[in-house]
């Protein structure tokens, strides 16, 4: 369910999949790796920030999909990134973001 969800829903190609134990997507140069994990509060307190370019265009897509996180919509932030949250299927937070400061 969740590789079908990663495609269908942000656009992921389906890498590899072994049903209920693990599994690999990748869209661009974004490569996410799955496993099986019965205790569902994991997921719920697990997050991960991907660094992209494009956020608009990445934005105005999600947000066709109604998947952006209400408490997290398109907003610059002060250590120097643009950035949302979704929040897929199982409760895994994902914040998608663009550096608006060089290095």
């Amino acid at each position: 369910m969740t590789i079908q969800f990663y495609c269908s829903v942000f656009g992921f190609a389906r890498i590899y999949e072994e049903p209920a134990v693990y599994g690999i997507v990748q869209r661009d140069a974004v490569q996410i790796h799955f496993w099986a994990c019965s205790e569902k509060h994991i997921a719920e307190n697990t997050a991960c920030r991907v660094n992209v370019k494009g956020i608009d265009a990445l934005y105005a897509e999600f947000q066709s999909k109604g998947v952006i996180h209400p408490n997290a919509p398109l907003q610059e932030k002060p250590w120097g990134a643009i950035e949302f949250g979704v929040v897929d299927e199982d409760g895994n937070l994902i914040t998608f973001f663009e550096k608006t400061q060089q290095d």
